[in-house]
């Protein structure tokens, strides 16, 4: 919301400065935005006498003219306008000044042989108006080197105002004025609107509504007008605040909308068949909008017609045939009040931006509807002259009338501000509400224009912003007599430390968008018709996402594509595996590609960089369980790989047949050509929802770290078995057998060969043996690994190798 001080000052007799009004402004919860002087573009051009104009010798439609701009010496100008005259009094300006209109910077020249140094200056080249017939005319007492826009008036000082959703009674000059006098910043001005006589007799146009939408329309037929441009004051007004005068009637409309937070539309009545209505669209009906654009309407949008067609959007914009022009000699006003909700829906799916929507989304003062027809109609026969017929209303729409049991010991309840009852009602009576009652509580009627005031919280609101949010007591908490509740939930928590465990691994966070093509959806298992949007923003992401990987893989590409070809990426994120509550789930995911491994990506001196495999993969999965309190080796890790992975280099890691933790390895082969990277890539996913909670009380303490003081002794043994083996049951087996000496376990050597026989291989593990109290014999040593060979040969069925 812009608006001028000026322009405030209609509303509000003050004294105050514009920085007093700009701090209380925000102050008082109407945050200002920005503050400029629309005169600084033209702060270089002044005023000028032109002492003498002649014809320029080698050009006819040129002068020469001799230019006093308080100088105290005469400037050769040439000038090509045609009412440049001796004795004009005009604005010029000085070489290197800089033409708005022209986007140029003058200089010193010479036009058909003769010197021009400046230039004097029209409207449109000062952006002022469109006219640039001729050079600005000044009155032929305008004094001379002055600043131009100091003497027009055009040095005002704007003022944007950023507005909450609630207070469409500030999306008008008169409410921020209200707000202001209610601070005690000046008073507000008695600007009550009279009603202008029906000269012109019955209207000969009916109006009619619908009731639902539009709940009252207005309409007044003004006849024999002359339209035209606008007076300068209106014009440069709406100028400052950025709007484009266009006509006498248009700017009109626009003044009563700014000035009132009261939106008006104007239709040139000879164009008008019959009746003006609002009513619910139909399909097929379409209108040209005075954006230019044409709009499909339909049975959810209310729109302003005739008897014969769609007249415009109602609440948001007008249409192009019935608008007014210069030649436009009945005017038919309309001023309507419409629903917020359904404006708002009609500006969004159509989505038209209009100042008319802007207000009434934000809702419009009820009361305003007659006020408004009638401050319209008197600018109108001001400025465009006329007779007005009578005021034709369809429909009624009244204000929700609120009243709100207001105990005073609510202020300081909510707020610490003492705030004495005289002030209370004084404030609250500024603000346009009546305060009646005496004691503790006072009744309180809401005005016509704060729909947003329901309930007594609201009042106090009112109250402490007037006396000053800076007034507010500051009082501390009172220090918690305990450790504080834990504040995250447990999912919060786990995607944390997800976050952190995989980026202290060097990877990269990556926020990918949830929806993804139909065609990926499917190919990571979802693409279910539930799953598919409505609405989707784009053709390739018309489905939630099923995983987190195919954002992931399309972030390598594009990485890919511009010359990095290693990355390490992971997101923690919500994937869709039904449209259910149970079927939204959090996963942590990661891939690396390339030579991105765990101790870094490219070439090196000291060695050649290996590509990513399965097991940086189940690395970093294991990193992030560790981190979340899942012992990767008190796990099930089973060689069942998921559908994106290689058959053969991936697997599941699990508690259980049915409660499946996450999964890890190599992308299908296939997968890679189908989204076009070079490869490999090891990806792994983490079904974060699946971490079962932690005992609250555990069963037993932990002990402490506990270091011993004798020596550890290594023994290492080699056993045959089947090839279809796997090491993870030998290592248990062999774990299991002594947990009291066994600290450390690890396989070292995988050895096949045709001497171990058909479908054999050798497996070689080193085991460390921890004592606690006192130093191992050689016989203990030797029935410890008794006791670890035969617990293998009996969990595998294979034997001590040779």
């Amino acid at each position: 919301m812009k608006f001028t001080l000026s322009w405030l000052k209609d509303h509000l007799e003050t004294t105050a400065t514009s920085d007093e009004i700009i701090e209380t402004l925000t102050m008082v919860g109407l945050e200002v935005e920005a503050v400029t002087d629309s005169g600084a573009a033209l702060k270089d051009f002044v005023t000028a006498h032109v002492v003498s104009a002649e014809q320029h010798p080698n050009a006819d439609k040129l002068r020469v003219c001799k230019v006093d701009a308080g100088t105290g010496e005469l400037i050769d100008v040439v000038c090509g306008a045609p009412n440049a005259r001796t004795g004009l009094k005009s604005v010029f300006a000085f070489p290197g000044t800089y033409i708005p209109g022209k986007d140029m910077t003058i200089g010193k020249g010479n036009i058909r042989g003769q010197v021009s140094n400046g230039m004097l200056c029209s409207n449109a080249e000062l952006e002022l108006s469109d006219d640039h017939d001729g050079i600005i005319e000044l009155p032929e007492d305008a004094p001379v080197g002055v600043s131009y826009p100091q003497y027009a008036g055009l040095d005002e000082v704007v003022i944007e105002v950023g507005l909450t959703p609630n207070r469409g009674d500030c999306a008008g000059v008169r409410g921020i004025a209200r707000d202001l006098a209610a601070a005690g910043l000046g008073t507000l001005r008695n600007e009550a609107v009279a009603p202008v006589p029906a000269s012109a007799g019955p209207s000969p146009i009916a109006v009619a509504v619908d009731g639902e939408v539009c709940r009252m329309f207005a309409g007044r037929l003004v006849k024999n007008i002359a339209n035209g441009p606008s007076p300068q004051w209106l014009q440069d007004r709406l100028r400052a605040v950025g709007l484009r005068p266009i006509n006498a009637l248009v700017d009109i409309t626009n003044y009563v909308s700014l000035d009132r937070a009261r939106p008006l539309h104007v239709y040139d009545a000879d164009k008008l068949a019959g009746g003006v209505s609002a009513r619910m669209g139909r399909q097929g009906e379409s209108f040209l909008a005075l954006d230019g654009k044409t709009y499909e309407v339909d049975e959810t949008l209310c729109v302003i017609a005739d008897d014969e067609k769609v007249l415009g959007l109602a609440g948001v914009i007008g249409g192009e045939d019935t608008g007014s022009t210069d030649q436009t000699t009945n005017v038919f006003i309309e001023c309507a009040w419409f629903e917020p909700k359904a404006i708002a829906a009609a500006g969004r799916k159509t989505g038209i931006v209009s100042d008319a929507r802007y207000r009434f989304e934000r809702t419009v003062d009820p009361a305003s509807v007659m006020p408004g027809i009638e401050l319209a109609t008197r600018m109108v026969l001001d400025l465009c002259g006329g007779e007005a017929a009578e005021v034709v209303v369809a429909g009624h729409v009244e204000a929700p009338g609120t009243r709100i049991d207001f105990p005073l010991s609510e202020i300081e309840r909510l707020t610490g501000l003492k705030v004495e009852p005289a002030e209370v009602e004084a404030i609250l009576g500024r603000l346009g509400f009546a305060v009646s009652g005496s004691g503790e509580r006072r009744q309180v009627r809401v005005p016509s224009w704060r729909p947003d005031v329901t309930m007594k919280a609201d009042l106090v609101e009112e109250v402490m912003r007037m006396v000053g949010v800076d007034k507010v007591p500051v009082t501390p908490l009172a220090r918690l007599s305990g450790v504080a509740p834990r504040m995250l939930t447990p999912i919060q928590n786990r995607r944390r430390i997800a976050r952190r465990a995989l980026a202290a691994r060097g990877m990269n966070e990556a926020v990918t968008w949830s929806f993804i093509s139909t065609e990926l959806a499917e190919t990571f298992g979802g693409g279910t018709p539930t799953l598919r949007l409505a609405n989707a923003i784009a053709s390739d992401m018309t489905d939630m996402r099923p995983s987190l990987l195919p954002g992931l893989l399309s972030g390598a590409g594009r990485n890919a594509n511009r010359g990095f070809a290693d990355v390490a990426l992971f997101e923690v994120g919500q994937v869709f595996f039904s449209d259910a509550p149970e079927g939204q789930r959090t996963h942590a995911t990661g891939i690396r590609t390339g030579t991105a491994g765990f101790t870094g990506a490219g070439r090196h001196w000291q060695g050649k960089a290996d590509k990513v495999g399965v097991y940086d993969a189940k690395a970093d999965l294991a990193a992030a369980l560790d981190a979340l309190g899942i012992d990767i080796e008190k796990v099930q890790v089973v060689a069942e790989p998921a559908a994106w992975s290689h058959p053969g280099r991936g697997g599941r890691v699990q508690l259980g047949p049915k409660l499946i933790l996450g999964w890890f390895g190599e992308l299908h082969p296939g997968l890679v050509d189908q989204l076009d990277l070079d490869g490999p890539v090891a990806a792994f996913e983490i079904d974060l929802d699946a971490i079962p909670e932690p005992r609250k009380k555990p069963t037993r303490a932990k002990p402490a770290l506990e270091l011993s003081q004798f020596q550890p002794v290594k023994r290492d043994f080699a056993f045959v078995v089947d090839a279809d083996v796997e090491a993870a049951g030998l290592l248990r087996a062999a774990r299991g057998a002594d947990k009291g000496l066994v600290s450390e376990i690890s396989v070292f050597d995988v050895f096949a060969g045709a001497h171990l026989g058909e479908g054999k291989k050798s497996v070689a593990i080193e085991v460390t043996l921890q004592p606690r109290d006192h130093t191992l014999t050689e016989e203990e040593i030797e029935a410890v690994s008794g006791r670890i060979v035969a617990a293998v040969e009996k969990a595998t069925g294979g034997a001590l190798r040779a």
